[in-house]
């Protein structure tokens, strides 16, 4: 696939990914005694929509916020300057599987739809050696919510991500990395179509013109469409879950 039709794609959207200023807010409010001047780490931020409601949610913590794509960075900080944010957010680009932090400085590690890039289990694990003693992570990831999904449905997630799991199998690889769940709850269909997926489909009308002799970034077009298209028909069967988690005492990262 190429990488310029992607960022281009996925530069025109308000966020990369499902999910809603309600749903950031709901996992936010379900973190307990966290303290002033907490320290949140968002992974896989992309433009940071998410991580700029955090910012407003908590008028103390210091938040930092991390991504691979510069240019996403770039697009966060600008709109934190408009919002006048921009000394509590710190941004530094790299990759998730490598991060260039010190071991247990932050209280919250935030990730909205980006553990995938690792796989479930490892980044919980990887992670978790990031927290503060009995700190806290809040993510999304994908479920399916049926034992029996349409073939249509397990077709496309061997495809985009074969290791998509049920939320009780979910349940129990957060456990066995060193976790209590805290709360989970699913993400409303509305944080699929009206904040994502609303966007994409209109992104993908504007550029397709452009990619139509160019077969790599076709595809991508293509599959992103094939992705709307899916969801529309199978709402029911999968989708993003909210997981909040605490950090074991004396849980220790490998």
């Amino acid at each position: 696939m190429e990488n310029s039709a992607i960022f281009e794609i996925c530069s025109g959207l308000p966020r990369q990914g499902p999910g809603s200023d309600e749903c950031t807010e709901k996992a936010f409010n379900s973190l307990p005694n966290l303290a002033t001047g907490a320290r949140i780490l968002d992974i896989g931020c992309g433009v940071g929509m998410q991580t700029l409601h955090l910012a407003r949610t908590c008028e103390n913590c210091q938040i930092i916020a991390l991504d691979i794509s510069r240019p996403y960075l770039e697009q966060l900080m600008k709109k934190a300057r408009k919002e006048g944010n921009v000394d509590r957010i710190e941004t530094v680009c790299a990759s998730m599987e490598k991060l260039p932090l010190k071991d247990k400085k932050f209280d919250v590690i935030w990730a909205e739809g980006s553990i995938f890039v690792m796989g479930f289990g490892k980044g919980l694990e990887y992670w978790k050696g990031f927290l503060k003693d009995r700190g806290f992570m809040a993510l999304t990831e994908a479920a399916l919510f049926t034992d029996t999904p349409a073939e249509e449905v397990m077709n496309f997630w061997q495809d985009c991500y074969p290791d998509i799991k049920t939320i009780p199998e979910n349940e129990r690889i957060i456990e066995d990395a060193g976790y209590d769940i805290i709360s989970r709850f699913k993400l409303p269909v509305s944080a699929w179509w009206d904040d994502f997926y609303a966007y994409l489909g209109k992104r993908l009308d504007e550029i397709e013109d452009k990619y139509r002799k160019n077969e790599e970034a076709k595809s991508v077009i293509d599959f992103s469409r094939k992705e709307i298209e899916l969801f529309r028909k199978y709402p029911d069967e999968y989708g993003y879950v909210f997981f909040i988690l605490e950090k074991k005492q004396n849980s220790q990262s490998e």
